[in-house]
């Protein structure tokens, strides 16, 4: 028997699957947790997620659907701006806008991107968990090239594999970081330099 479609309950578990992996660890996540944490009746999760496995996976989905919509909205609120899509944004956008997410998730988000990693580290042990996050990498990586483009900005895919690898090593490291120590003047500095480094070092469009 198929798990039920209701993608409201759906997103709910997940984000209380969410919630448990980043306030209580990896190990403390099963179906009992995340139905108490979801305040729904036990077996709730189970019935959708009928493996751990799939809370894990739901979990890792969650996140990257979460991420995609906050960064979509910005990119359009930017497109939709002054001198709209026929001004397109430039290197400075660029940094202000990866800033600005930089920040979001260290403070508004933490819980989100702490889980991320706890995914991540799960998956060098979890075959499966590691073709899930892969597959969700490989979208999350066309979704920010389509929004470049909607940007108006001429960054090559390779550029792009840059800034995402360059800032999932930045939100490491700030998000570990002593709190209160992170501020936004922070985050748009280092995101300057990751733009400034990618753009450089990494051939763009006219060089081909």
């Amino acid at each position: 028997m198929a798990p039920p479609r209701n993608t409201r309950r759906r997103n709910a578990l997940a984000d209380a699957a969410i919630d448990v992996l980043g306030t209580a660890g990896i190990h403390k996540l099963s179906h009992r947790a995340v139905d108490e944490r979801a305040d729904l009746p036990a077996g709730t999760a189970a019935n959708y997620f009928p493996r751990r496995d799939d809370l894990l996976a739901a979990a890792a989905a969650r996140v990257a659907e979460l991420h995609v919509t906050e960064m979509t909205a910005a990119d359009r609120a930017v497109s939709a701006g002054p001198g709209g899509p026929d001004r397109p944004a430039g290197p400075d956008a660029l940094a202000g806008l990866i800033g600005a997410s930089l920040y979001d998730a260290v403070t508004v988000h933490r819980t989100r991107y702490l889980v991320a990693y706890e995914l991540a580290l799960e998956s060098t042990r979890q075959p499966e968990l590691a073709e899930a996050m892969s597959r969700l990498g490989a979208d999350a990586f066309g979704i920010t090239v389509a929004e470049h483009r909607i940007l108006g900005l001429p960054t090559t895919p390779e550029q792009v594999q840059g800034l995402i690898a360059l800032y999932n090593g930045t939100l490491l490291t700030l998000i570990v970081a002593p709190p209160g120590s992170v501020t936004p003047d922070v985050t748009v500095a280092l995101a300057r330099c990751l733009v400034t480094g990618v753009l450089r070092t990494i051939p763009g469009a006219g060089s081909r």
